[in-house]
């Protein structure tokens, strides 16, 4: 009997192969890495054969620690970002770059399709109107000429363009097909409406297809070179968000998973049709039956590495550690003695949606140090997450239980954060590989060696568990409104800070 299923979760930053044993425990894994290149203000491009390329060596690094053979891998089951979009030729090549969620050129296409015909779409979609949308990235490529597009005989996600040079096939799973701006999510169909908009037809894009499908077989080449079967079975998968769910154990109505890592999103599964009709959360498809319903932030973790970039320069050093910083802001008390921070450094998606939008630090005096300069960004992120939480609430069902993950989760600092602004109890898994765990149960699942999606909850060992601090929890609530109140009285400048920057 095959004992090892592979979990591949191709990120914005790395691609990582990880080998568990059928009881989530991790056997294996490998991680390669990929630049990402912004050749103009707001641009943010990758090269999809270099994602590819890792991807490859992920896998076979990972098997080849193990030494296992072929027949000992149950199926390989993929992970992937939502949002990207490449340009292919009539040979199947790539002929752009891979446009990345981040990348914020099409903003003018944006505001005007939201400011118009932006609800109808939303509603039938439900994706957000945004420049992370590969629906309003080729609104931006046909109406400036861009040349990849006009060239180009399909438009497809990382994850397509790599199962395409593995298995030789064009396919896409319902979660990423709806994460395209593209996909009505009420007939489980590419939107005629979006198409025409974008100037697309139907047959440049994807067969749409269940997470659950099995694709292959893989070409012998590429089997060869991953130390795999050409008839190991390979499951498409889903969005890492989709994911990372499963592999927290919060598959159920309430049972919502926090991750932050670079970026971070707060996402919950539901059955329930109803549309945000403000347009603040996404509602993507995942099966016939059921959808995830969240919203992502584009400032995470990416908010403390810069501040680790810039304490560097400041004091000379080669390199100065997130966990540094982590351990400094300890020592400013919760609610960083007044400070605010505006956590918007790369714009915003949820709830904001303000590509626009600008970060800094409100209430600064003299009095303040770095330690709450530090602890105030920490927050901030906090607060963002916990206003997402709320427009959620509006039109799901109350949180029942809270689940967080990415790697902001390793800091106990972060971690008693949320359980104080969301005054809530939070779950924290031993495992730091919870998409890569989501992906290898589900792709059991698809295979039948599980039973349903829900008994992962057995597999996932809980580190611990993280209270609200009693005293913490009513200051957090003032400082909340206060966070919001300085969004709201600052949003009419961004627009022409952004004019001033760009």
């Amino acid at each position: 009997m095959s004992n090892y299923m592979i979990g591949l979760e191709i990120g914005t930053s790395t691609t990582k192969s990880v080998i568990f044993n059928r009881d989530g425990e991790v056997v294996s894994e490998s991680e390669h890495a990929y630049s990402t290149y912004r050749p103009k203000p707001s641009y943010s491009e990758q090269n999809p054969m270099e994602i590819e390329s890792a991807a490859r060596l992920a896998v076979s690094t990972s098997i080849r620690k193990l030494k296992i053979a072929p027949h000992d891998i149950i199926g390989l089951s993929i992970s992937a970002p939502m949002h990207s979009l490449i340009c292919i030729d009539d040979n199947n090549e790539p002929i752009s770059p891979m446009i990345t969620w981040a990348d914020g050129r099409s903003y003018p296409q944006a505001a005007i399709i939201k400011e118009s015909y932006g609800q109808d779409l939303y509603e039938q979609t439900g994706t957000p109107i945004h420049p992370m949308s590969p629906f309003v990235k080729l609104v931006w490529m046909k109406e400036n000429q861009y040349t990849p597009y006009y060239e180009a005989t399909r438009f497809v996600s990382i994850k397509e363009y790599i199962l395409y040079k593995w298995c030789r096939t064009w396919q896409v799973d319902y979660s990423i097909a709806s994460a395209t701006g593209l996909f009505n999510i009420h007939t489980l169909r590419w939107d005629e409406e979006a198409l025409a908009i974008a100037g697309v037809n139907e047959s440049q894009l994807s067969k749409v297809v269940p997470c659950t499908t099995q694709v292959g077989p893989l070409t012998e080449n590429i089997a060869k070179e991953m130390s795999l079967h050409t008839f190991t079975p390979i499951i498409i998968g889903a969005s890492g968000g989709v994911l990372a769910n499963i592999g927290v154990g919060a598959t159920e109505e309430g049972e919502t998973a926090l991750t932050i890592g670079g970026s971070g999103a707060i996402r919950r599964f539901t059955t329930q049709k109803t549309i945000d009709a403000e347009q603040r959360t996404f509602q993507y498809a995942f099966t016939k039956e059921s959808r995830i319903v969240g919203g992502a932030t584009n400032n995470g973790t990416i908010l403390m590495q810069w501040l680790a970039r810039q304490f560097s320069s400041l004091t000379k050093k080669e390199t100065v550690e997130v966990s540094d910083l982590e351990t400094l802001a300890a020592t400013s008390s919760a609610g960083a003695n007044g400070l605010f921070f505006l956590p918007y450094l790369n714009g915003e998606r949820a709830p904001k949606w303000n590509a626009k939008a600008k970060g800094g630090w409100m209430g600064l005096t003299l009095s303040h140090t770095s330690a709450d300069m530090i602890r105030s960004v920490m927050e901030s992120v906090i607060f963002n997450m916990y206003e997402i939480h709320e427009k959620l609430h509006e039109h799901t069902h109350p949180i029942k239980k809270l689940v967080v993950s990415g790697s902001y989760a390793q800091s106990p600092l972060w971690v008693q954060m949320t359980a104080d602004i969301f005054r809530k109890t939070v779950i924290l898994p031993e495992s730091t590989h919870a998409t890569a765990w989501g992906a290898a149960w589900f792709g059991m699942f698809a295979l039948g060696e599980v039973k349903s999606l829900e008994a992962i909850k057995s597999s996932i060992p809980i580190k611990h568990e993280v209270l609200p601090t009693v005293r913490n929890v009513a200051m957090y609530e003032e400082y909340y409104h206060l966070y919001r109140e300085l969004y709201n009285k600052n949003k009419p400048l961004f627009a022409e800070i952004d004019r001033l920057q760009y």
